[in-house]
């Protein structure tokens, strides 16, 4: 049930302009942050997918990066 609420939170801000709209910055990772915390949750559920989210997040946004990087949700 909670897992099921955060994922539709993950999508509604994911289709009201995610970061860009919301933030006004743009992420520098593939897959974004917010699709990265949503593959988290459903791989490894709601506690150890937000913690995996919360960490990709303090590392997104360097002003500095010029270029995507590709990070995506380790295998289990």
């Amino acid at each position: 049930m909670v897992k099921a609420a955060l994922l539709r939170a993950i999508r509604f801000y994911q289709t009201t302009g995610g970061s860009v709209e919301h933030f006004a910055i743009s992420c520098n990772f593939y897959p974004s942050c917010s699709h990265y915390t949503y593959q988290a949750i459903e791989q490894f559920g709601v506690v150890k997918g937000i913690s995996m989210g919360v960490k990709r997040i303090k590392r997104c946004n360097d002003p500095d990066c010029i270029n995507v990087i590709d990070d995506p949700v380790p295998n289990k």
